[in-house]
Order: C-alpha cells, then sequence, then structure tokens
C-alpha cells in the first residue's frame, strides 16, 4: 500500500478522507470555474441546468440498477442505466424544439409587428 510505503499509517477511513477530500475539491473548483463560464453566454443557464440534470440522472439510474441487483427485484443491467439515460436525452431534445419553435415564432410575430408599426407610423 502506498500509505505505508511512505510511513503514513493511515487506516482505510483515513484513506477515504484524505482522497475523496482532495478529489471533491478538485472537482468543485473546476464545476465552479466552468459555471462561471457558463453563465456568462446567452444560454448558459439552460446548459449549467442540463449539467446539472444530466449529472442527478447518471446517479439516479445508477442508484436504482445497484437496487435492483441488491433486493433481486429485476436485473442489473448496464444496458438499462444507458437506455433510461437517453430517455433524458430525448425528451430534453423535445424540450430544446419546443423552446426553439416558441422562439422562431415570436422572432416572426415580432418582425410583424415592427413591420406593421412602421406602416402605420410612415
Amino acid at each position: 500500500m502506498v500509505s505505508d510505503q511512505l510511513g503514513l499509517q493511515l487506516s482505510d477511513k483515513d484513506l477515504h478522507f484524505w482522497i475523496m477530500g482532495i478529489i471533491g475539491i478538485c472537482t468543485f473548483l473546476f464545476v465552479f470555474t466552468v459555471s462561471k463560464w457558463l453563465s456568462k453566454l446567452r444560454f448558459g443557464m439552460i446548459t449549467l441546468s442540463f449539467f446539472y440534470t444530466l449529472t442527478f440522472m447518471f446517479v439516479l439510474v445508477f442508484a436504482v440498477e445497484i437496487q435492483q441487483a441488491i433486493t433481486d427485484r429485476g436485473n442489473m443491467e448496464f444496458i438499462d442505466a444507458i437506455v433510461g439515460l437517453w430517455g433524458f436525452i430525448a425528451f430534453f431534445l423535445v424540450y430544446i424544439g419546443i423552446v426553439f419553435l416558441f422562439f422562431i415564432l415570436r422572432t416572426i410575430i415580432n418582425k410583424d409587428l415592427k413591420n406593421k408599426s412602421n406602416r402605420i407610423d410612415g
């Protein structure tokens, strides 16, 4: 074990504390930096929300698969988790399509109203 070779005499709990702590704070600093950058973009909040939800969905689908294996209430299959994630992505793409349609319609309506306003004024 590396800790023994370094003469640290760390227990399993000590190793978990230090390794997970370091991984966690490095991950936090990376996510914070990327989130700060993304929030400045036009669709930054949508992007942040998507990544947060995708992360949540990864945890959820694998938790469900692990629960099925532990309780013997289903088969734990990796492909089930992948299909579940594809379900979220498919629904998200439908959501993006609907938002895009509303955006296009709003642009057309605003352009039409502006043209009518110019004809009345001119």
